[in-house]
């Protein structure tokens, strides 16, 4: 079966290559400026390429999708169940990656790691306006206890903070081990937790999860940790919540229309679209706050879960092409 992977870096080539044998392969995510032959049958993405109505229809030969992710929302699950195309991730390779990364951010902001740092640079030692707070005694409200919500927990009773949770699926392992409380409602969660951390995928329910309203319903001075989804987070309301005190600081690996901002800033002259421009500009102005901390969408991001997704995907790959399907979605 003709097989096209998309945004492959170039030390990972030959993995696949060797792998799979004869495959066409693209630096660039898969879009209506870079599609592959007609006949294509499988095509293997990452979250840059967005699979929407009008891509999938100029793939006519398509029956299969593998992403090289957990999330699938780059993807029109819709559309794919309706003409046959198969769906396939990768659910389970990052989530310890992912929960130390969260910890990472929030240790940052805790600490003041990120100001510290900047600071020594400059060869400035003063400590003076850099005292933090402890981790232990403080409420962590977990959105979501999939995998990675898990793994955070665990983390946290490590740091001995009482933990919150709110999802769609009470574990009761973690109640029993690590006494979590989960709570009836968000809301609950957002008014009693002095760090909120998100860790469920984006769809429709959960788009702009945290907007004005809620973020208003976060302790004054609370803490916001996404190393989800950029959209479970209105980033206007989020700026504002930061620039006016309310929130005492957010850690990102993700945000809303992080597309844009990875691209050269050249990018602003391409669009006539003024809603865009001032996305651009409002997402740089958050990066540049004292009480944020931001990575570019690298919390899964280690050599270990990178080459379990690579060899998962593989598999996926593999099942399709024996007329199986491993780790179907939708």
């Amino acid at each position: 079966m003709k097989t096209a992977l998309f945004e492959v870096p170039a030390d990972e080539e030959d993995l696949f290559r060797s792998e799979l044998g004869d495959c066409i392969i693209s630096r660039d995510p898969l879009s209506e400026h870079n599609l592959p032959p007609d006949d294509t049958e499988i095509v293997c993405v990452f979250v840059g390429s967005e699979l929407n109505e009008p891509v999938l229809a100029d793939l006519p030969a398509l029956k299969a999708i593998v992403t090289r992710s957990t999330g699938y929302d780059h993807i029109d699950i819709d559309y794919c169940a309706a003409h046959g195309i198969t769906v396939s991730n990768v659910p389970h390779y990052g989530e310890k990656t992912v929960a130390e990364h969260t910890f990472a951010l929030l240790l940052a902001l805790s600490r003041n790691i990120h100001r510290s740092h900047v600071r020594a640079l400059k060869d400035d030692f003063d400590a003076s306006d850099l005292q933090g707070f402890e981790l232990a005694g403080k409420v962590l409200g977990v959105v979501g206890t999939g995998s990675i919500g898990s793994h955070v927990i665990r983390i946290a009773h490590g740091f001995s903070m009482k933990v919150l949770a709110w999802s769609r699926t009470k574990r009761h392992e973690l109640v029993n081990a690590y006494g979590v409380e989960y709570v009836d409602t968000f809301g609950e969660l957002l008014r009693r937790s002095d760090i909120v951390t998100l860790h469920v995928p984006h769809s429709a329910e959960t788009h702009h999860l945290l907007n004005t309203d809620t973020i208003h319903e976060m302790r004054p001075g609370a803490y916001l940790i996404n190393t989800s989804r950029g959209e479970l987070v209105d980033t206007d309301a989020l700026y504002k919540a930061l620039k006016n005190g309310h929130l005492g600081g957010a850690g990102l690996d993700v945000i809303e229309g992080e597309e844009l901002i990875s691209e050269d800033f050249e990018l602003l002259y391409e669009h006539s679209n003024p809603d865009v421009i001032r996305q651009i500009y409002r997402d740089r102005t958050i990066f540049r706050m004292e009480n944020v901390v931001f990575t570019p969408h690298s919390g899964f991001n280690s050599k270990e879960a990178r080459m379990r997704l690579l060899r998962e995907s593989v598999a996926n790959i593999k099942a399709v092409r024996s007329g199986t399907v491993l780790n179907p979605v939708g």
